[in-house]
């Protein structure tokens, strides 16, 4: 099994039903409260099952789901089928989007399941299809110390807040011996350090780099925004 297999099929990342429709609101009222304004065109890289899409789709022009998972995918087709704004796209179909055709690309909890290689080659791809000043944004990158521990403590905290502790309980013993756990020892998580996140986005021909508050619930995290220079700047490939 791969992370992209394991997206695609059931999983109990989530721990209830309420934990998933919690954690998508939040996650999109982030991403909508940073669209710079209602005729921006935005790609939501990795976005998940993006159960609330539609706060983002309502506060931009054009909004572009992408998704791995094939299934996943249909799940989204599905959901927002009557949004006109709206469209739903694989990886592959990024690189056929016509380039500086972006005013925003948001990578939510994205870059800690690719290799440095991987992420890389993103970086370059998002840097072509965003508009000469447009705007990356890379959210829920986990650094090198950050601990289990803590992330636990973080949703448990979500959980007390959010009326599902009783779940998040459950949801972390299931955890422990679930396909995640076992993917996470076999493949394990890409972390970076804020200096390594701000060499690549520069390497990749990026500027104004800057750390922000991360999307979501755990503060732990971190999340960076980046521009495409006015003045195109070519990376070293």
């Amino acid at each position: 099994m791969s992370w992209r297999d394991f997206w695609n099929g059931e999983h109990a990342i989530y721990v209830s039903d309420r934990h998933k429709h919690l954690h998508y609101r939040r996650i999109a009222q982030d991403i909508a409260a940073a669209v710079p304004g209602r005729d921006a065109a935005v790609l939501d890289h990795g976005c998940g099952e993006a159960l609330s899409a539609d706060l983002v789709a309502a506060a931009c022009g054009r909004l572009i789901l992408c998704e791995a998972a094939p299934t996943v995918r249909d799940r989204l087709r599905a959901r927002f089928a009557t949004l006109s704004n709206l469209s739903v796209v694989s990886p592959e179909e990024v690189a056929a989007l016509p380039d500086a055709s972006l005013d925003v690309v948001v990578a939510n909890s994205l870059i800690q399941y690719l290799s440095t290689d991987e992420f890389n080659q993103c970086l370059a791809l998002w840097r072509d299809k965003l508009k000469p000043g447009g705007e990356l944004i890379l959210a829920d990158v986990i650094p090198p110390d950050l601990s289990a521990l803590t992330d636990a403590g973080e949703l448990l905290g979500f959980a007390w807040r959010g009326g599902f502790l009783v779940a998040a309980i459950g949801g972390l013993v299931r955890t422990a011996f679930s396909d995640y756990r076992k993917l996470r020892a076999q493949y394990g998580l890409s972390t970076y350090s804020a200096v390594a996140v701000t060499a690549l986005l520069e390497a990749a021909g990026f500027a104004a780099v800057t750390r922000r508050p991360n999307f979501g619930h755990n503060p732990h995290r971190m999340a960076f925004w980046a521009r495409r220079p006015a003045a195109s700047v070519s990376a070293q490939s």
